[in-house]
């Protein structure tokens, strides 16, 4: 089978994603402390204590530099685990996409739909932490405001590459792998905290060409300082045009695997 056929799509992805969100919301309250929470413990561990040491950093005061760097680091995560371990767990475990194929709804659509869910999640996520970082007046309102759309563009990225790693797992424990190969590395070297152009220059062309979270957080920076670039331009382009590779490919190997 080609890895790159486009999938045949109907409203009924809609469908997937509604199941999915009704699930998220019968424990909502434990779904959205995390997000809430979160950004506070790196702001007042980094930002406001580490962050006495490093008065500015580029030419920010630190907090400031890696706010956006928080919001970034929460879609990323929140995508790219519920489409690895939270997308597993339902195919394996729970049977869930056997029950929706049952039904008139394809593979396709089943992915589809979790992909959509993984990037509203991100979404979610990014609303939660907006109002606790403007409370600290660390971002530019209103200009800050389009992360909120953005972070479900941003989402949708992070899903499909981890629904793409989803799909070629033989089992649950070897996710661990591209959480600690993959994800921990964008973490600390995609100019979360600190500038790119500290690392040696090959690096930093790794960074632009191999980690998607480089061009994540260098639009959700420039959003919440309020500042353009024409590098933005390439950033999202970078990530438009990766999201759409990646999630036909992950449509694609999530089918072979199911019908094999």
């Amino acid at each position: 089978m080609s890895y790159f056929k486009f999938p045949e799509l109907t409203a009924l992805v809609w469908k997937v994603w509604l199941r999915n969100r009704d699930v998220f919301m019968k424990t909502y309250r434990v779904n959205f402390l995390p997000p809430l929470i979160e950004p506070l413990l790196y702001l007042f561990a980094l930002g406001f204590g580490l962050g006495t040491y490093i008065e500015t950093m580029d030419g920010i005061p630190y907090p400031r530099f890696i706010a956006p760097a928080l919001i970034s680091i929460s879609i990323m995560n929140s995508a790219f685990f519920e489409c690895t371990f939270g997308s597993y767990v339902r195919m394996y475990y729970q049977k869930t996409f056997n029950a929706i194929i049952a039904t008139p709804v394809s593979i396709e659509e089943v992915i589809t739909g979790e992909l959509l869910w993984g990037a509203t999640k991100s979404l979610i996520n990014a609303t939660i932490m907006l109002p606790v970082l403007a409370a600290f007046k660390l971002i530019e309102l209103p200009h800050a405001l389009l992360i909120i759309p953005f972070a479900f563009i941003a989402g949708f990225l992070f899903a499909s590459i981890g629904m793409c790693f989803t799909a070629i797992s033989p089992n649950i424990s070897t996710l661990n792998y591209p959480t600690f190969l993959f994800i921990t590395p964008m973490f600390l070297f995609s100019g979360t905290f600190f500038p790119l152009k500290l690392l040696p220059e090959p690096l930093q062309y790794l960074a632009l060409t191999a980690l998607p979270l480089t061009h994540v957080v260098s639009i959700t920076r420039a959003l919440t300082l309020a500042k353009t670039s024409n590098l933005l331009i390439f950033n999202l382009t970078w990530i438009l045009t990766i999201s759409l590779i990646l999630f036909i490919l992950s449509v694609n190997l999530m089918k072979k695997r199911l019908i094999t």
